[in-house]
């Protein structure tokens, strides 16, 4: 009985295996082509991602899968290359001795394998010419059996730097920054290839008619200027290391385009160091505080009879609205003051009274003024994931009647950073607001594909008599008011301070977030930027004392190295005697002031041999006398240029301050005396 279970269980396999095979055959044939073949998606080369001057942002950078085809070197080749090329593998890759592989390579060939990849590593392009040297591979694909997968690797050639603004796409094609906002443009399309499953899961390419080949992404160029990038996010970097802060951005625009070219968004990771997580700049909402009183200020300049030199009593600095209480930052209050000191001195107290007294019984008038200034909606940014600002209305579920005096000075709803900036960014360009750009071109190489013009989203915020008034406002917060520790002596600066206290749960903290938001040079704005620190630590709290250095910092920066920036230098005087005109001469080096005068003519005569020299004045000659300088003694540099002061005092060992511009009216130290290690001289300059 078990020798016929037996048998009638053979038969039944065997009759089993004569229906799979000749009844279900073409059915299972199917099955395992579609196993053991795919047609798999290759990826096309990314587009590049350049800076305003073509200095690359993000590329593809080649990189290769090193596999090998063991059946296709002939037997002379193989045994003449064999133990160099397991010499080389072992010195590369470094993960298994020359032996090892030259046995992985010898049971290869002899077993048939036709795929074997040698190793996890990718290799370079530099690396894959280098192999292709190699015995047996120099013989090439189809006669030395090496294969180079091309595996392509996205490279910021400037590292973290804007690195959430580049962005990323992750295998899901989901992602952030310009990478994922520009993705359709610089993905290219995908091709589509031939591909043979084979023993341990790889997945061998086939070479076969029907592959599609990949079309390789559009180029995009971008307004970012990589050096002023680099400066302003050290300046926020070195900033936020002072405070301790969270978070913080910058963002610089150029006024007249509405291009920008630096922007940075850090947070801090706990630990000391700070890192891009997210673009708060674009893609979160804040309340504004003081900055916000620029919209208070339009309102009330454009809608009431309100004037700058209007008084206002704010008192000890508090004033009640219902059941809440306003405050200002200055102890003990301002007093009466007038409307321009108010806003100067940034008193929360003045705003709401003024916003109350106006529109308390038309609230909605003022929200009006948000929506025509372009507050209220997002800007349409080239950047995806532009929230939506948060703006209370009359009427609606929260609204009461201390909400109008606290949107008066900032507070009660929300808008991006980026909404501040266009706003004063649009002060500063005559009252015509642009919408930020950071695209302006996309390309296939050096054709241009598609452009991206300025637009202009608001014609005029406000009428030409108030606009003049803003800019006096803002220019008084620097040369008076709360900013005046970033005053400019080269160069004045426009702009508004904030200090906002941050919401939490509901409930107002004693956490800050401090902001500066303004343009420069004041006289012809070029640049607007705003800078945001939130939850600084220690003494330091406000806009003033943690955001607007950093400002300072980038702007002094930018006109340091914008000659077009500098306004021309006052026409020096004349001494002028009867019957000719001399250049006002003081002193400096003797044999450049005699080349001066030979040139214009002018009678010189020396009375020294010295290097450095004074004049005088002998009718309508100059004579040259001897002055004060020698090895460690504080040089005479009274009436030099201050190139010339700077290069002696230097030179004597001296570490020099100083105020004013020209040349050297004053010196601290008096000429003649020692030098001591590490003395600093004050020079004044007039």
């Amino acid at each position: 009985m078990a020798f016929l279970f037996m048998l009638i269980f053979a038969l039944a396999v065997v009759a089993k295996i004569g229906h799979l095979q000749f009844v279900q055959g073409d059915k299972w044939e199917k099955i395992g082509e579609r196993i053991s073949f795919d047609n798999k998606r290759v990826k096309a080369t990314r587009g590049n991602i350049y800076s305003d001057n073509g200095s690359l942002l993000a590329t593809d950078l080649p990189f290769y899968k090193v596999a090998f085809d063991a059946t296709l070197p002939a037997d002379t080749v193989w045994k003449k290359g064999i133990d160099k090329l397991a010499n080389n593998l072992s010195a590369f890759f470094k993960n298994k001795s020359a032996k090892e592989y030259k046995q992985m390579l010898a049971d290869a060939r002899s077993s048939g394998k036709r795929y074997m990849v040698l190793s996890r590593k990718q290799i370079d392009y530099q690396d894959k010419k280098m192999m292709m040297e190699w015995p047996i591979f120099r013989e090439g694909r189809l006669r030395g059996g090496a294969i180079f997968e091309k595996v392509n690797v996205r490279y910021r050639p400037f590292s973290n730097l804007s690195r959430r603004t580049i962005g990323f796409v992750n295998e899901n094609d989901k992602g952030a920054g310009l990478e994922y906002s520009f993705n359709a443009q610089l993905g290219g399309q995908d091709g589509y290839a031939y591909y043979q499953k084979i023993a341990g899961g790889v997945w061998k390419p086939v070479f076969d008619a029907n592959n599609v080949k990949a079309v390789d992404g559009l180029d995009i160029q971008t307004t970012l200027d990589i050096n002023l990038q680099d400066v302003a996010e050290t300046a926020l970097h070195n900033a936020m290391m002072k405070h301790n802060a969270d978070d913080g951005l910058v963002v610089v625009m150029k006024v007249n385009t509405g291009e920008i070219k630096a922007i940075s968004n850090l947070s801090s990771d706990g630990n000391g160091n700070f890192y891009e997580k997210f673009n708060f700049a674009a893609g979160m909402v804040f309340e504004p505080g003081s900055t916000f009183k620029l919209v208070t200020m339009i309102a009330l300049l454009e809608d009431s009879p309100v004037e700058l030199n209007d008084s206002i009593d704010v008192g000890n600095g508090e004033y009640t609205f219902y059941n809440r209480t306003v405050r200002d930052h200055e102890e003990d209050g301002l007093g009466v003051v007038s409307v321009q000191e108010a806003f100067e001195h940034s008193s929360n107290v003045a705003m709401a009274k003024l916003v109350d007294k106006h529109f308390g019984v038309r609230p909605e008038k003022f929200v009006d003024y948000i929506d025509k200034l372009k507050l209220s909606k997002p800007l349409g940014l080239q950047i995806a994931g532009e929230p939506m600002p948060k703006i209370k209305r009359p009427g609606e579920k929260g609204w009461s009647g201390i909400s109008l005096p606290w949107m008066a000075y900032g507070y009660g709803f929300e808008i991006t950073p980026m909404h501040t900036l266009a706003l004063y960014n649009a002060v500063a360009n005559e009252g015509k607001m642009v919408k930020p750009i950071i695209v302006k071109s996309i390309r296939k190489a050096d054709e241009e594909e598609e452009e991206f013009e300025t637009e202009v989203i608001n014609s005029k915020i406000c009428s030409s008599e108030t606009l003049g008034k803003l800019k006096t406002l803002l220019e008084g917060v620097v040369e008076r008011g709360t900013a005046q520790n970033i005053k400019g002596t080269h160069y004045r600066i426009a702009g508004k301070t904030g200090t906002a206290q941050i919401l939490d749960n509901g409930h107002y903290t004693k956490k800050y977030l401090t902001s500066f938001v303004g343009y420069f040079p004041a006289h012809n704005p070029q640049y607007s930027a705003i800078v945001l620190i939130k939850n600084p630590r220690g003494w330091y709290q406000y806009g003033s004392s943690v955001a607007a250095p950093v400002f300072k910092e980038i702007a002094d920066n930018i006109y340091a190295r914008d000659i077009d920036l500098h306004e021309p230098m006052a026409v020096r005087k004349f001494a002028h005697g009867e019957d000719e005109v001399l250049p006002v001469i003081r002193a400096g080096n003797q044999q450049e002031l005699t080349m001066l005068c030979n040139e214009l003519g002018i009678s010189n005569h020396s009375q020294t041999e010295e290097e450095w020299v004074k004049t005088s004045r002998n009718g309508a000659a100059v004579n040259w006398k001897k002055t004060t300088v020698g090895k460690d003694l504080v040089p005479d540099v009274t009436g030099m240029t201050f190139r010339d002061a700077v290069y002696l005092l230097e030179k004597s060992g001296l570490h020099v301050s100083y105020e004013g511009k020209g040349r050297v009216k004053q010196q601290s130290l008096t000429p003649g005396g020692r030098v001591g290690k590490g003395n600093r001289i004050y020079l004044r300059l007039g």
